[in-house]
């Protein structure tokens, strides 16, 4: 879906002209909130955000994973598989699974850690206690009911903030923002942008954690992308992010080709970019998730091995305040589970 430019622009007649569907849209979302959903049994940490599109997520769920096992624990990923065709519950495997089966960020993850795909949520709890998960790891999810959460982080963009902070299909917000706040645990900003400063001022009032990061680039990819000159294009939610991230880096972005989030590239359309790339001398050059959505049977076809990955993780300022606050929640999870096991 490409996200239409009103969401994030001044106000607009067409948002104004569809926020009666927003306020249907928005009073219903905003009732399957309050829905308690299914007790996994372990702990439930969500990695969600307020609204549509591209904010970090992905990276954020990476980065809770690798602070998970540092400390002891075994985490399984669960996600519906937006953009796969399967149901579920079936654990993704790379070797088998093309992102048309599960969906390309639950095919990305897969490649670092289990990851379980159920269209509806609650179905994919038993799998990944069987894949002896001592902490489930939800990546989106937040206004779904289906299961019940112990801690949701939610990820937003500091440049982009809540676009127009409309309810969709007037704006990008999922469902009215107060019902979200007041459900969200803790507040994760990336990047140096101020779009998100009033929520962080919001969030902190509730004596809520408000915790600062920053997509840092893969050092050993982005030296050898240094000194070229490349064709970046990217099919995820903010591809402008990709492009500013690569060119923060030291790699010179000549040319720029944006793509709806989750776009399914054919073989033709990467046969174009390629073409069009080497009439100038250009690298091609593209995200890890739109690399994941290329990729056949565990691996990339010969049309698309021309394209060079540029892979980030997400770095947070203050990495033990995170620390801090997930090992307070799974020790409040556990308590409280013992307690009604009692």
């Amino acid at each position: 879906m490409r996200e239409p430019g009103f969401w994030h622009g001044p106000s607009s007649w067409k948002s104004h002209l569809l926020r009666p569907l927003g306020a249907l849209y928005g009073a219903i979302a905003a009732n399957r909130l309050r829905h308690r959903g299914l007790d996994a049994g372990i702990p439930v940490l969500c990695v969600g955000n307020y609204h549509v599109g591209g904010a970090g997520k992905t990276p954020t769920v990476l980065a809770l994973a690798k602070l998970l096992r540092e400390l002891g624990e075994t985490p399984v990923v669960l996600s519906r598989g937006y953009g796969g065709r399967l149901r579920g519950p079936v654990k993704v495997d790379p070797a088998r699974h093309a992102a048309s089966d599960v969906g390309d960020e639950p095919l990305m993850l897969a490649g670092v850690l289990p990851v379980v795909v159920a269209r509806k949520r609650a179905d994919g709890v038993p799998l990944a206690r069987s894949l002896a998960a001592s902490v489930i790891l939800m990546d989106d999810g937040f206004q779904s009911p289906a299961v019940a959460k112990d801690a949701s982080l939610i990820v937003i963009d500091g440049d982009r903030g809540l676009g127009n902070g409309q309810v969709f299909p007037a704006g990008p917000l999922r469902a009215p923002l107060r019902p979200q706040l007041a459900r969200t645990d803790a507040l994760i900003i990336v990047g140096n942008g101020n779009a998100a400063e009033a929520l962080a001022v919001e969030i902190a009032a509730q004596g809520k954690p408000v915790l600062r990061a920053h997509l840092k680039p893969d050092e050993a990819q982005a030296a050898l992308l240094r000194g070229r000159r490349v064709l970046a294009f990217a099919g995820i939610g903010d591809p402008a992010r990709f492009f500013d991230t690569l060119e923060a880096s030291g790699v010179d972005v000549v040319r720029r080709r944006a793509f709806p989030d989750h776009h399914p590239f054919s073989q033709s359309e990467i046969e174009s970019l390629i073409a069009d790339a080497s009439r100038d001398a250009l690298t091609l050059v593209t995200t890890e998730k739109d690399l994941a959505r290329l990729k056949r049977d565990g691996g990339l076809p010969d049309w698309a091995r021309q394209i060079a990955p540029f892979a980030v993780t997400l770095a947070f300022d203050d990495a033990a305040g995170l620390r801090k606050f997930v090992t307070a929640r799974l020790f409040k999870a556990r308590e409280s589970k013992q307690r009604e096991d009692d």
